[in-house]
């Protein structure tokens, strides 16, 4: 099993903002619902069924304790079968979904429908998050609220949200309904979003990045490269640090058992204020979802 520590330092620093307890892979962050979410997890969007069973059971025995899954991978059970062949205790391990995101899985009874298909796919008992994984208009209520149900049914213990904007957030609080345990975004030192980052923090919702190594474009990036070496460490493991230290939950996907160990392998150095905002400060480039700012669909998520 793989086992990095936190600084002490970085530990003050991020403890101040949310509630982090544990180390390494073992890490949690409280969510505003009081459950506890692990800081870092495997990603499984685009990953093929026949090879996302042993990339679970390959992560959650080398220490992972999150996988991020969804309707719209067509692997829920895959990540089911994996969980069962690690060996590890259901409790013990952190599994998101989320609803289909096109207009015709959305709305209050939909919602409902999906929790339960997702859930029977899994057949983990529970899930413990399950997300709106795109913004739909004028349904985002509904659907929230048959997700609420489910969550009072005791089939899934949070309710969040994926790649919604501040808009839709605000659409969400002006409703009344419960503030979303977490939003789930594309993360990373080329999209920032710190707009969204900002009023997500001010809201108490802890955000999730999908994508923290920008898909492996950037590693050859003489930049990054350079500053990877610095630590001894890969581009891919330097982006992974940068998001934990940004205080994002990560998810970073991998099939292969090599990448999937190395893509953890970042609990044992921290970054320097100094890099850290040189790292901040590149430029930044086309996010992968488009509605974060406009209230129409878009036409692709992860």
């Amino acid at each position: 099993m793989l086992k990095w520590k936190l600084s002490r330092s970085f530990c003050r620093a991020i403890m101040s903002k949310l509630l982090i307890e544990g180390e390494g892979l073992t890490a949690t962050v409280t969510l505003n619902d009081g459950h506890k979410m692990p800081l870092f997890g495997l990603g499984v969007y685009q990953a093929k069924p026949e090879e996302t069973s042993n990339a679970t059971t390959t992560a959650i025995q080398h220490g992972y304790r999150m996988i991020d899954t969804a309707a719209l991978y067509g692997n829920e059970k895959e990540v089911g079968e994996g969980i069962k062949k690690s060996g590890v205790n259901r409790e013990d391990i952190f599994v998101t979904s989320k609803v289909y995101p096109n207009k015709e899985n959305h709305g209050y009874n939909e919602s409902i429908r999906a929790v339960k298909e997702s859930l029977a796919k899994l057949d983990t008992g529970y899930i413990d998050l399950y997300l709106i994984h795109s913004p739909s208009p004028g349904k985002n209520i509904e659907t929230y609220d048959g997700l609420l149900k489910m969550k009072e049914e005791g089939l899934i213990r949070s309710v969040g949200v994926s790649n919604f904007g501040i808009h839709h957030l605000e659409a969400l609080k002006k409703s009344g309904r419960p503030t979303p345990a977490v939003n789930q975004i594309e993360l990373n030192c080329f999209c920032r979003r710190e707009d969204t980052v900002k009023y997500c923090r001010d809201h108490g919702i802890v955000l999730e990045g999908f994508c923290p190594i920008f898909r492996g474009r950037k590693n050859n990036d003489p930049c990054l490269v350079e500053i990877a070496k610095r630590y001894n460490k890969t581009v891919p493991q330097l982006l992974n640090r940068w998001s934990v230290q940004k205080q994002f939950v990560t998810i970073p996907k991998s099939v292969k058992p090599d990448r999937i160990m190395e893509n953890a392998q970042i609990f044992d150095f921290v970054i320097s204020d100094k890099d850290m905002q040189v790292l901040d400060n590149l430029p930044t480039e086309r996010c992968s979802f488009l509605n974060m700012k406009e209230p129409a669909e878009a036409p692709w998520v992860s």
